[in-house]
């Protein structure tokens, strides 16, 4: 029998409460209307727009073919809007996607909030944020090499 390292055990828990949260979150947001993954999209279009797609992908957890998809849906329900210039794409929030993040947004971080906050300090939350962000750079890091 294999024996695990504690990287490893340390990389399952981060992948499982990944999964769990966006479990959480997609059942929550279900009031809305929309899922974590598009939560997320909208978030990040509303405070990096007008972004390219490729700029986008980079910066959420849907994979390079699933945000075109993503992005389809999401122009077709009103919330986006695409335009071509020459081989770039650019993506902002349409006036019903900005309503979507004002009716959403504060729900979506109180509930997430209050996640963290039911188990963990405001120390142990300082330290796990440092820890995680330690973990991020590392990983962009390998990943730009």
């Amino acid at each position: 029998m294999r024996k695990n390292t504690l990287g490893s055990l340390i990389w399952l828990r981060i992948a499982r409460f990944t999964h769990q949260s966006n479990l959480l979150s997609n059942e929550f947001l279900k009031q809305f209307g929309i899922t974590a993954a598009q939560f997320d999209v909208l978030n990040q279009v509303s405070t990096y727009q007008p972004i390219t797609q490729s700029q986008l992908a980079e910066k959420v957890t849907v994979s390079e073919g699933g945000i075109s998809r993503m992005l389809s849906r999401l122009e077709q329900e009103g919330y986006i809007h695409r335009k071509q210039d020459w081989k770039t794409k650019w993506i902002t929030l349409t006036s019903k996607g900005e309503d979507k993040m004002q009716e959403v947004f504060e729900h979506q971080l109180t509930f997430q909030t209050s996640v963290v906050n039911g188990c963990l300090t405001e120390e142990e939350q300082k330290t796990l944020y440092m820890l995680m962000t330690r973990l991020q750079k590392h990983t962009e890091d390998k990943l730009e090499n």
